[in-house]
């Protein structure tokens, strides 16, 4: 209907009135907006209100009202939806492309009836499907094919250890007896889900978050909590990307999975198809894939920014936001600091591939339960193209992973994880510039909110000699995840080469307050220091990095080593030569340990072309610290102690002149003149070698 012209019989004034919801959040949409109305389940999704006024209307009037206050965002985020806006419209369903925006999307909405439109994209899928088959061949195939046997094999295994409804005639969602729960809804961003996008309509707010009246009590969540300790949950830990976390698998908690098998029966199955009706054809289709129940406190307080493995997600708050300080989930396209608060009970509903985090805990203890879902009637091919892409490319198959990762662009063309994995591979293979196309590509549907990409951005501009332009990417990416170590700690390189010491000492301890253990950083921070002649503070940042791990403990050995040696002729001349042996004896100490570790490391396969640098240092460091033990042990006046170093010197550095005329210098001094003779005869035969 023309939205100009108010409609008199009913059936026209609802579909009018829906029409009006739509347009008004596809323009707060367009304005930028992230929050999406909040309302009741029984006034979303019934078309009377309890004064018998029509429901829709009062929806769309406030909705109007929104948007007539809503604010515009400038920049990439206008720039980009209007663009997609134009480009939605000139693609339109009928060509096989996306529904026009004004398509009236809330008739599928809400328990409208779907199934035609359901058949059209199973119609879809088979003839993009035999039309890849075409181009791609035999490879792409087996690879559906694998991917629609693991799918089955995941499904199955589902049904295994979690609640699935037997058939279509499950319990549904009683919107009556919720009627005190009502959703916010969220805006998903720019660029739509990555497996099945035509099923997922604009404006995209599929962020769910229950307000109002709990899924269930705060006594119901600590007898959980409770049983969930009895069984071992807090005392366990698993990495998480960049994070350790604490919390364990439902499979390994019994008595957590059965509650949550019934509250999958009987409250979440029901209310996400009651969410998403247009991706969910009943409860029965619906199964949990990978659940768990995570703690966060402050040695555990954060997730790294990430998506889900899976169509769509859950996560529950298992904790009163009283007992914790900090914690959350924020969605990176909203802003680090816009965080989705959830009280004990309630609930957050999406699709899997969304960018979000837990925001950190800084005191208390935080139980949140997650849990990735599939869908048994829909094979995310996406996904699963990108998934093994990615196995490929670690198992350094890179033009396998190359095809898959194209196979899924070919399937979405915007799939975004898909252009920063490919932009990876083209980094590794010194691909620059067609690295930054892809990755280019990616932030500009991403509206230039995504740190990982912003990062890679970062890294290849870099490659290329284009330091500004690199700082300023990194600074962006810092702007979306202050929290990510490694950005930190890139950033303050370029900093450093930049002549910038302040601002790269400022990244490296922000990098190691992130990350304790991020050895380099330590050492960064201690050369610079050193070089700045702070050999104190230098000292310490050397000894943090030897406490790091064995992937930077020899070099962190090696640094503090060069400081020592660099103290004790600091010291010498200033006539502390107790000082100054000390300090050498450490560097001595700390080469002659550091030496086998790094030998074993590179004879092992596991060095790379810096350790092979470290290594080649170790004979000419090592035997300048003899030298230098040497010379302070003599203006000590300990002779003996003199002629003893060097004597060990010319056994294990035979082949260096220098030490040979040290050595006859201190015997002539002790007045044994066929020695010192000895000793310059092989000085003389080394060099006449050389």
């Amino acid at each position: 209907p023309n939205l100009s012209t108010s409609p008199v019989d009913d059936d026209s004034r609802e579909d009018y009135h829906r029409q009006r919801i739509h347009k008004a959040k596809l323009d707060l949409w367009l304005h930028g907006a992230f929050v999406m109305p909040s309302s009741s389940s029984s006034t979303t999704f019934g078309a009377i209100d309890d004064d018998g006024r029509n429901g829709y209307a009062a929806i769309a009037n406030d909705l109007e009202m929104q948007v007539a206050r809503a604010p515009i965002r400038h920049g990439p985020v206008r720039d980009v939806r209007r663009r997609l806006q134009h480009d939605l419209e000139l693609e339109g369903y009928n060509d096989g492309g996306w529904y026009s925006v004004m398509e009236n999307i809330l008739s599928v909405r809400g328990g409208g009836d779907n199934g035609n439109r359901g058949l059209k994209e199973d119609h879809r899928l088979e003839k993009q499907l035999e039309e890849l088959s075409a181009k791609f061949g035999k490879p792409f195939v087996d690879a559906i094919e694998q991917n629609k046997a693991e799918h089955a094999a995941d499904c199955a295994r589902s049904c295994e250890l979690f609640y699935c409804a037997e058939d279509s005639s499950s319990i549904q969602w009683d919107a009556e007896s919720h009627g005190d729960t009502s959703f916010a809804s969220y805006s998903f961003g720019s660029v739509p889900p990555e497996d099945f996008s035509h099923e997922f309509k604009f404006p995209l707010d599929l962020i769910k978050v229950t307000e109002g009246t709990p899924l269930f009590s705060a006594e119901e969540s600590l007898q959980v909590i409770n049983n969930a300790e009895a069984e071992g949950v807090d005392k366990n830990e698993y990495e998480s990307g960049k994070y350790k976390l604490g919390g364990d698998w439902l499979v390994n908690l019994p008595q957590t999975r059965s509650w949550f098998n019934s509250k999958l029966e009987h409250v979440l199955f029901p209310l996400l198809h009651h969410l998403f009706p247009e991706i969910i054809a009943s409860p029965s289709v619906l199964r949990a894939h990978s659940v768990s129940l995570l703690k966060y406190n402050h040695t555990h307080p954060r997730t790294d920014v990430h998506i889900d493995n899976g169509i769509l997600a859950m996560t529950l708050a298992m904790t009163p936001q009283s007992q914790y300080n900090g914690g959350g989930t924020f969605y990176e396209h909203m802003g680090v600091d816009n965080i989705l608060p959830m009280d004990v009970g309630h609930g957050t509903f999406r699709p899997g591939s969304v960018r979000h985090g837990g925001h950190r805990v800084t005191s208390g203890t935080r139980y949140i339960l997650g849990a990735f879902l599939l869908l048994e009637d829909h094979v995310e091919h996406v996904r699963r193209l990108k998934n093994r892409g990615a196995e490929l490319r670690t198992s350094g198959d890179l033009q396998g992973a190359t095809e898959h990762f194209e196979w899924a662009l070919a399937m979405n063309p915007r799939c975004t994880t898909c252009l920063k994995d490919l932009a990876e591979i083209l980094l590794s293979q010194k691909d620059y510039v067609r690295a930054e196309e892809k990755i280019r590509s990616a932030l500009d549907m991403l509206e230039g909110l995504d740190s990982d990409a912003l990062f890679t951005l970062g890294l290849i501009l870099s490659e290329q000699g284009k330091d500004d332009e690199s700082i300023s990417t990194y600074r962006k990416s810092i702007e979306l995840n202050a929290e990510d170590a490694e950005l930190c700690y890139n950033l303050g390189i370029k900093l450093g080469e930049k002549g910038d010491t302040r601002g790269e000492l400022a990244m490296y301890k922000k990098a190691t307050e992130i990350d304790p253990k991020m050895g380099g950083a330590w050492i960064n921070m201690g050369t610079t220091l050193a070089e700045a002649g702070n050999l104190q503070d230098a000292e310490l940042m050397f000894l943090k990095a030897i406490e790091c791990g064995d992937d930077v403990k020899t070099k962190g050995m090696m640094n503090l080593a060069i400081l020592l040696q660099k103290k004790a002729n600091n010291l010498a001349p200033s006539g502390d030569l107790n000082g100054a042996k000390l300090a050498v004896d450490q560097a001595a100490k700390l080469i002659d340990e550091a030496k086998p570790l790094l030998n074993a490391k590179i004879a092992l396969g596991g060095g790379n072309s810096e350790d092979a640098m470290y290594a080649s240092q170790l004979k000419p460091l090592r035997v300048q610290i003899h030298r230098l033990c040497g010379q302070i042990l003599a203006g000590m006046g300990d002779l003996e102690a003199c002629e003893a170093e060097f004597r060990t010197a010319s056994e294990n550095f035979g082949d260096v002149p220098g030490i040979w005329d040290a050595l006859a210098r201190v015997l002539d001094l002790r007045g044994k003149a066929e020695e010192a003779t000895q000793a310059r005869d092989t000085l003389a035969a080394l060099r006449n070698s050389l």
